[in-house]
């Protein structure tokens, strides 16, 4: 997706929720603050965006979102399990009605055989609710972490998840 097509999906975010009512809130991890940039990239996103959580360390995802360190044992950073709990934490922990969350490796190292680089899961939540989904990226550290922002802006619109 080129960037005129990530921020015309961003417009399409924005007037969903404003017809809707819904608020928005990111939880991320390998992108890094990607998605809520993106978001907040257009003017009047503050009366739909309400907050994004940078949850880089394992600690931050503890502390910010809730995830247990149970679940971080059991599964490791880069599972279902933990976006699962990211999402929900951010619905939680935030006045929002709808979250994305993304946890990855983007690379160039820190993968392995059974989770390589290009690795993500992405979870979105609205309350009652969370569905994740397993993506394989590849390319540069820069594209993973972009196509992830892509993903998850597709799957907060309703599509691709």
């Amino acid at each position: 997706m080129t960037a005129p097509t990530l921020m015309a999906r961003v417009r399409e975010l924005a007037r969903a929720c404003r017809e809707t009512g819904d608020r928005v809130a990111v939880a991320e991890s390998c992108t890094g603050g990607g998605l809520a940039a993106a978001l907040t990239s257009i003017a009047g996103s503050s009366e739909w965006f309400d907050r994004g959580f940078v949850t880089y360390s394992n600690e931050a995802k503890q502390e910010m979102l809730g995830v247990s360190p149970a679940t971080l044992r059991r599964h490791g950073a880069v599972s279902e399990a933990v976006a699962h709990e990211m999402a929900r934490g951010a619905l939680k922990r935030s006045r929002a009605t709808r979250t994305a969350a993304i946890t990855g490796i983007a690379g160039p190292g820190g993968g392995t055989v059974g989770k390589p680089v290009g690795l993500v899961w992405i979870a979105w939540a609205r309350t009652g609710s969370v569905r994740a989904r397993r993506f394989h990226f590849k390319g540069s550290r820069a594209a993973i972490r972009r196509q992830s922002v892509h993903a998850a802006l597709q799957g907060l619109l309703g599509r691709g998840s």
